[in-house]
């Protein structure tokens, strides 16, 4: 048996450095180790490593408390491991292996997939689905036989003494481990088990405070704010007609054709571009919308030289200089919000590639499909993938993914009969079988009006899945960014539902399950999530308003259906009338952890307000209501035209949203100025940019189309922006 020393851990882990902090990778299998042999305090400073082989050793537990905060794969295979409970220290862990280890029970696979929240691999198989039966399915049941069992025989002691609660709580786990009888007897162990546990945390939940006091700031932000009741404000329309403004749908989507099997679903990178005629025809686009919106004017156009570029095969004639407008704030900013990015001089885009690529039977004339979502392609667990200029668009029957840099529609999945409305990417493992560690890659999820959705690994070009989220369309989809393989999908039945779907197999194998659903009172726009809580809420705008949602598992509260926390209402609500209905939120994105963009259709500015100080409020009791605490406005354009969605990056503290005359309104927000707010001055945008102002020869310009949907790579190098006229226009940083 070798000792560990840090000459060895620096010998035997990887890439090479002096320094024990920087190894990601450590083999220390068939060393002949015990645990006593595994020094806590020297292996603590291996707070970078991801992958660890302790495999063939002699190991009968692991060391307790060991916090490595960056591993993600363990191989404990072919050891003597007697107790599982040890690893509970490795929260980050998602994939571990056990294999021949003689005394390891099924109880023991259990266990292990409720004390490690990550794992998602166990001896290569993909447990997901398992592991979130056991975590929140599974327990719930548990905890509603535990209260069973203390409300029949058990009740807090008076007086309340040490010594009388001390012998309470030992009778009460001991009771509940004899009479909880759930699940087969093979897993009675890791029952008994769990039930202790469960039962030593609601006896101490027994006597916690449960009441906070109301703050005085608080009672002061209520006073200022309109709040009322969530109820319905349009007029009831007939149920044959769906009406959705510029999403135009049927009441009900017709019947979704039978998928081809999964080798004839093949992305294909696309050798044929189409080519792009732009012609300056102008369609009629009436929005149905509480109040309907005249004709869009024409977009002002300015003549410059033009010069000659290749646009996914054909020539499109753009200004060679683009139009800004610098818009100066005022000269006394205080910080009173750090600065959200180490940059702080604005950056200066210029259009790169005007693209048609989503374009009904490849028509070249096609100016009427609507693009609604984009994104771009996160990087793997290694930092590879290309996201910094893969970005995925939707629209029409079709999804691609495009190279930003090269104006390349790299791959191209189509569906006859589809209209797609949303995508999302993802990170999620894929087992490769055998000893081969699983794997992260990067999956496409898409839906719209057919209610189904399709996933997609685009890098092995295959469509690999499909399954049924609604009967009605579908408006929004997200990834849990924490949960990779938790799918938050939004459809037109006023519904938010969660999904497991797991990971794949080398075969393209997956399962989804169904969490949560969540109910709401008008068709879900867009969904966020708390950047420190989203695994416990869910920020969702609707026709209806601002609404946040618990979405915590294996709580107290039920796993199935759930209505909202509370409702977030803003000043601009006060001035609604009969014509005039400002609950419409279409566009929502956090800017930092705390500090939120958010706007209200027919309302001409965006509001930035404060998640933390918002959600400390006590909402009203009776509708659930609370007041946006608001930091600033931010002057935008006035425009009856919905669904002109904002974004954010948050990484160079950047807010941009489009509008009806095809410019991009672009926000730096290092700090803001005190009680901005309160002045009653909107903060004028940085920078606006103008519409490109295509031709194509001897047609003439092409006017500014509504902008839909905006995307920006973290490091905001690229900037790619979807019209309602089939335009993808990508914006490259200068």
């Amino acid at each position: 048996m070798e000792k560990i020393t840090e000459k060895l851990l620096l010998e035997r882990g990887s890439p090479k450095t002096n320094r024990l902090e920087q190894i990601k990778t450590l083999h220390l299998s068939k060393l002949g180790l015990k645990h006593q042999d595994l020094p806590v305090k020297l292996l603590s400073r291996l707070q970078s490593l991801e992958h660890w082989d302790l495999s063939g050793n002699r190991l009968q537990e692991f060391p307790k408390n060991l916090g490595l905060p960056a591993l993600r794969y363990l191989d404990l295979s072919d050891n003597q491991i007697e107790d599982v409970t040890t690893l509970k220290s490795l929260s980050g862990l998602e994939e571990l292996k056990l294999e021949d280890n003689l005394y390891i029970t099924v109880s023991d696979n259990y266990k292990l997939m409720v004390l490690l929240p990550n794992l998602r691999m166990y001896n290569g198989k993909d447990v997901s689905t398992t592991a979130n039966h056991l975590r929140y399915v599974y327990t719930e049941n548990l905890r509603t036989r535990i209260i069973a069992v203390w409300e029949k025989s058990f009740s807090l002691p008076d007086p309340i003494t040490a010594q009388k609660m001390s012998t309470l709580e030992a009778d009460f786990v001991s009771t509940a481990r004899q009479q909880v009888k759930f699940g087969p007897s093979s897993v009675s162990d890791f029952t008994k088990w769990k039930v202790a546990i469960m039962a030593k945390e609601y006896f101490c939940s027994l006597t916690e405070p449960k009441e906070e006091p109301e703050s005085k700031e608080a009672t002061d932000t209520k006073l200022n704010c309109d709040v009322r009741s969530p109820t319905k404000r349009k007029p009831p329309m007939d149920s044959s007609i769906s009406l959705t403004p510029l999403k135009i749908l049927r009441t009900d989507p017709p019947a979704a054709e039978d998928s081809p099997r999964k080798s004839s679903l093949r992305l294909k990178p696309l050798t044929q571009t189409d080519e792009v005629r732009l012609s300056p025809r102008k369609r009629s686009q009436p929005p149905s919308t509480p109040s309907k919106g005249p004709t869009r004017p024409e977009t002002p156009r300015r003549g410059s030289k033009v010069r000659q570029t290749k646009e996914d095969g054909a020539h499109v004639n753009q200004k060679e200089d683009v139009s800004r407008k610098e818009l100066q704030r005022d000269a006394d900013m205080q910080p009173t919000i750090k600065s959200c990015s180490k940059t702080q001089q604005p950056v200066h885009l210029k259009p790169l590639h005007i693209l048609q690529c989503h374009s009904k039977q490849n028509s070249s004339e096609d100016f009427s499909t609507q693009l609604w979502a984009c994104a771009f392609q996160p990087p793997d667990a290694t930092g590879a993938g290309g996201g910094d200029r893969l970005v995925a668009t939707c629209g029409g029957d079709s999804l691609c993914v495009i190279d930003c840099e090269t104006g390349m529609v790299m791959k191209k999945y189509k569906v006859h009969g589809e209209e797609f409305f949303s995508l999302a990417w993802s990170i999620v493992l894929m087992s490769r079988g055998g000893k081969a560690s699983a794997q992260h890659c990067s999956i496409l999820a898409a839906g719209g009006k057919r209610g189904l959705v399709k996933l997609i690994h685009p890098r092995n070009n295959v469509a690999y899945g499909e399954f049924r989220a609604s009967r009605k369309a579908l408006s929004v989809l997200r990834f849990n960014p924490n949960k990779g393989n938790f799918l938050f999908t939004g459809s037109y039945d006023n519904k938010i539902t969660m999904w497991d779907i797991g990971g794949v197999d080398s075969q393209y194998n997956f399962k989804v399950v169904q969490l949560l659903m969540l109910e709401m009172s008008a068709t879900p726009l867009h969904i966020c999530f708390p950047p420190t809580s989203p695994s416990s809420h869910l920020l969702t705008a609707s026709e209806d308003g601002l609404h946040c949602y618990d979405t915590q598992l294996g709580t107290n509260n039920t796993t199935k259906s759930r209505s909202k926390e509370m409702e977030i209402t803003f000043p601009i609500y006060k001035k609604e009338d009969k014509d005039h209905d400002y609950h419409t939120i279409d566009g929502l994105s956090f800017l930092t952890d705390d500090i939120v963009a958010s706007k209200n259709y027919l309302h001409g500015c965006i509001y930035l307000w404060s998640w933390s100080k918002t959600k400390t409020q006590r909402p009203d009791k009776k509708s659930r209501a609370v007041c946006a605490v608001v930091l600033a406005e931010l002057q935008w354009t006035n425009t009856e035209i919905p669904y002109l969605a904002l974004n954010t990056c948050p990484g160079q503290a950047y807010i941009v949203c489009g509008d009806d005359k095809g410019r991009l309104w672009t926000y730096h927000v290092t700090n803001l100025q005190k009680n901005s707010f309160q002045s009653g001055k909107p903060i004028q945008p940085t920078e606006v940019l103008e519409w490109p102002t295509p031709v194509r020869k001897g047609v003439g310009q092409v006017e500014g189309p509504s902008i839909n949907s905006v995307a920006m790579d973290p490091e905001l190098q690229f900037l790619v922006a979807l019209s309602d006229k089939n335009m993808v226009i990508v914006w490259k940083r200068e």
